[in-house]
């Protein structure tokens, strides 16, 4: 049996909850909306850390940002990108 998840704590810091954001999809403690509500937020986070990173910052992590797309899609059926803005903070 799954062990039951802080939707708060997943919210707030994914990564502290969930390893990489296939195993947030194999969750069966969330709902598909609950699940996708975290990946926006993770997907938000990684852009804005790629942002940070190309500015110069270090980050000796390895970025997320495509599983993170990646599992979005496979939940949301794709992206809807004649309505994506433009930006990294928005963009695909």
């Amino acid at each position: 049996m799954e062990r039951s998840i802080d939707f708060r704590k997943a919210l707030n810091d994914p990564q502290s909850v969930f390893p990489s954001p296939g195993d947030l999809v194999r969750c069966e403690a969330l709902t598909k909306e609950q699940k996708i509500e975290v990946l926006r937020r993770w997907e938000y986070d990684a852009s804005e850390d790629e942002v940070a990173v190309e500015e110069g910052m270090r980050d000796d992590r390895p970025s997320k940002l495509r599983e993170i797309l990646l599992a979005l899609d496979e939940l949301t059926g794709g992206f809807d990108v004649a309505h994506t803005p433009p930006t990294k903070q928005g963009g695909v």
